[in-house]
């Protein structure tokens, strides 16, 4: 099934022609002193990353230029966009084809997660993006983050109904009516929902820190292998797998990291938030060297030919997200 209009968002390990990504300046979170110096250092290093395998356009008002580019090697390309904060799977621009091979951006519009913030610049990326471009601008009648919905760009999306069906974001709409606007903004034929974890974290559960698709009917997900029977996470995280494999999906399991760097488990750097770009995986590492090793092995497993490079993240980790959040894909 695909679009009225016929555009479908491709898999992530199709070519892309860029990335974009956005640079922090939000004081409310960041401050303005070590810790903003520190994630603005992050997002500069995976921007360098990157653009060993791709372009990648960084976003950042003009008065936020020259600090960004005394970090940032010269194959990063500066846009004046203004933005409030780093996360642009969430706010960024969601980027569709046609067979034709024409681009358009569906808009799922970012609401702060939930209003939980309000970023005045970054509700209004997707649309300053795509009218940069020239690209139009399909509204999809919902409010949310990309970051919330998981596709394989093969007809199946994924996503937690707790950063969905949730008055914060789409209030007044069931669950069906969300599903077959998702479905529509994606080019999807079907949707399998996992519960998640309402009002616990400022994404209520994002499914990209958890949980990939890898190829047509595989996915990644990363569960640990001894869990807490009272941890909700881990109870919604083990029922997805159970859908999906009731769905007839092939689930690889990775365990988390916790013998690195980071001792909290809340503040985790997360090897299923990894990001596919042309030629390369580009993941994060915790320091815990055996789990480190599993996570590189099944990265390189799951996208044969790609080199996988692995990147101390912690301090998204802290923040709640990783390297898939921080960036957003333009297929070629």
């Amino acid at each position: 099934m695909a679009l009225a209009d016929g555009f479908r968002v491709p898999p992530e390990d199709a070519r892309h022609q860029r990335t974009f990504m956005q640079w922090p300046v939000f004081a409310p979170v960041y401050g303005k002193g070590r810790f903003l110096r520190r994630t603005q250092a992050t997002i500069a290093e995976i921007a360098n990353t990157i653009a060993a395998f791709e372009p990648v356009t960084l976003l950042a008002s003009r008065d936020q230029h020259a600090k960004a580019r005394k970090l940032l090697a010269g194959q990063v390309e500066l846009w004046d966009i203004p933005t409030d904060d780093l996360w642009c799977r969430d706010a960024g621009p969601l980027f569709a084809k046609n067979s034709a091979g024409q681009l358009s951006v569906r808009g799922v519009k970012f609401n702060g997660w939930g209003r939980r913030y309000h970023l005045r610049n970054d509700e209004q990326i997707a649309r300053r993006v795509a009218d940069h471009l020239g690209l139009p601008f399909v509204d999809s009648g919902l409010q949310g983050e990309a970051g919330g919905v998981e596709a394989s760009g093969h007809g199946l999306l994924m996503a937690n109904e707790s950063s969905w069906v949730n008055p914060n974001r789409n209030p007044g709409m069931t669950r069906d009516q969300i599903e077959h606007r998702l479905l529509a903004a994606y080019g999807a034929a079907q949707m399998i929902w996992g519960k998640g974890v309402m009002g616990q974290d400022v994404t209520d559960d994002h499914i990209d820190g958890f949980a990939r698709f890898t190829g047509p009917k595989t996915v990644l997900m990363m569960l640990d292998p001894d869990p807490d029977p009272d941890d909700a996470y881990a109870r919604s995280a083990f029922a997805l797998r159970d859908r999906l494999q009731s769905a007839g999906l092939k689930v690889d399991t990775i365990p988390p990291g916790y013998d690195g760097r980071v001792r909290n488990p809340d503040e985790l750097s997360s090897y299923a938030n990894y990001y596919v770009c042309n030629g390369a995986v580009i993941a994060s590492n915790t320091g815990d060297r055996r789990a480190d090793a599993t996570a590189r092995a099944a990265l390189a497993r799951h996208y044969p030919g790609r080199e996988v490079v692995m990147l101390n993240t912690d301090i998204l980790g802290e923040l709640g997200g990783g390297i898939h959040c921080a960036t957003q894909q333009m297929p070629a």
